[in-house]
């Protein structure tokens, strides 16, 4: 059972237009502190704007903190850099040192994370990288995605996290862990009454804590399951649980992505339509924009969102962090946006059109299907022979980030 804590207030944030100003108003509030994690910042007007209010804070004296990941900010200049370094801010970046073409493990675990944490008085969790909200040349309209602000006790615990992933990546990089001022206990007050938990995947003790969380939700469902994935390529134990979530005669409506950004996981998706379909699962595809949401709504009450998707990366190597809600009232404005986006953007998938899906595109996608399920076996393998075994005593590994 996920560990919820009472008393916060949960607001939902959709798209970068709702989630930028929202974290820049934080950043110009804030007094004491900044943690920001994320995989892609970029240098576009977003990445800019928000380099900007990180270099305001630090210069009026917050301590601000940005983490990076070392592939998914690869491109962001050095010049950009040396500016936030300059104006106050630190910077550190998770596994820097890149490989082209490795399969080794630590060149495949990356930072997913979308965190941002001021002042132990509010957080931030969701799937928003920090780049613009458009990719014109894919899609017109926005980035479909969500976040949401946290105020009250759970921000602590988030807090923390953000707090102890800095120190860990420190030390790789040889440097002081924390920063020098002590970390003090403040009361955490209530701020509304959700009841709230955040999980995490990482790879030593929370492997599957947000895999745990989604299964234990489908298996308990009775009435309604809705889930919107951008990369949607679950494991058999996954499937299956939806399978007889339908067969209980539960409904489970998918919200997937409609427009081809990965070619391989895109064709790889569908080739599991087929056995969903037939189970009575519904299918939308969603055409309007670029979907990157990760959230699910689950018997008018559960409710995750965050960072992870429901594919080997998210699930098997990347760390990620969810927000997990038993709150009706969130719960129902999240559903009723989603169902929004099916009626604006989605189209539904019938099952007896699915069965006319040329034959060409069939093989397309059993073959990428089959190339990502040898890569899930590798992944496994790689957490199976690598995972922390405390009771021998196993040493860590310079350089891994654990």
């Amino acid at each position: 059972m996920d560990s919820f804590i009472s008393g916060n207030q949960i607001t939902l944030l959709q798209n970068g237009e709702a989630y930028f100003p929202a974290i820049e108003a934080a950043f110009d509030r804030a007094v004491h502190e900044i943690y920001l994690e994320t995989y892609i910042f970029q240098n576009d007007a977003t990445g800019r704007r928000i380099a900007e209010a990180l270099r305001r804070a630090a210069q009026r004296g917050v301590s601000t903190h940005l983490l990076i990941d070392g592939f998914g900010s690869k491109d962001l200049p050095q010049r950009m850099l040396d500016y936030l370094q300059e104006g106050g801010v630190k910077i550190l970046k998770y596994r820097p040192h890149l490989a082209p073409w490795s399969w080794r493990r630590k060149h495949l675990r990356r930072l997913h994370r979308k965190v941002v944490v001021v002042d132990r008085q509010i957080a931030f969790v969701g799937g928003i990288n920090i780049v613009d909200d458009v990719e014109p040349v894919i899609a017109p309209h926005p980035r479909y995605d969500y976040a949401v602000a946290v105020e009250g006790p759970l921000a602590q615990v988030i807090r923390r996290s953000a707090r102890q992933l800095w120190s860990r990546v420190s030390w790789t990089h040889l440097q002081k862990g924390l920063s020098r001022e002590k970390s003090k206990t403040v009361p955490s007050l209530p701020k509304g009454t959700a009841k709230l938990s955040f999980l995490v995947r990482d790879n030593i003790r929370h492997r599957r804590d947000i895999e745990t969380a989604y299964l234990a939700a489908i298996e308990q469902a009775e009435c309604e399951i809705i889930i919107a994935n951008a990369y949607f390529l679950p494991g058999i134990n996954f499937r299956y649980a939806l399978v007889r979530a339908a067969e209980r005669g539960v409904r489970v409506v998918l919200l997937l992505q409609g427009r081809a950004e990965y070619l391989l996981l895109h064709y790889a998706t569908r080739a599991l339509y087929g056995k969903l379909l037939d189970a009575g699962i519904e299918i939308y595809e969603y055409r309007k924009s670029l979907l990157h949401a990760k959230v699910a709504v689950i018997d008018g009450h559960w409710a995750t969102v965050g960072s992870s998707n429901i594919d080997p990366f998210s699930l098997l190597l990347s760390r990620e962090a969810n927000i997990i809600a038993d709150d009706e009232e969130f719960a129902a404005t999240l559903r009723q946006n989603l169902f929004r986006a099916m009626e604006e953007g989605g189209q539904r998938i019938i099952k007896p059109h699915w069965k006319r899906y040329p034959i060409n595109l069939r093989f397309m996608s059993w073959l990428s299907y089959g190339l990502l399920r040898i890569f899930t076996g590798v992944a496994e393998d790689f957490n199976e022979q690598n995972r922390v075994k405390p009771e021998k005593g196993r040493r860590r590994r310079k350089g891994t980030g654990k």
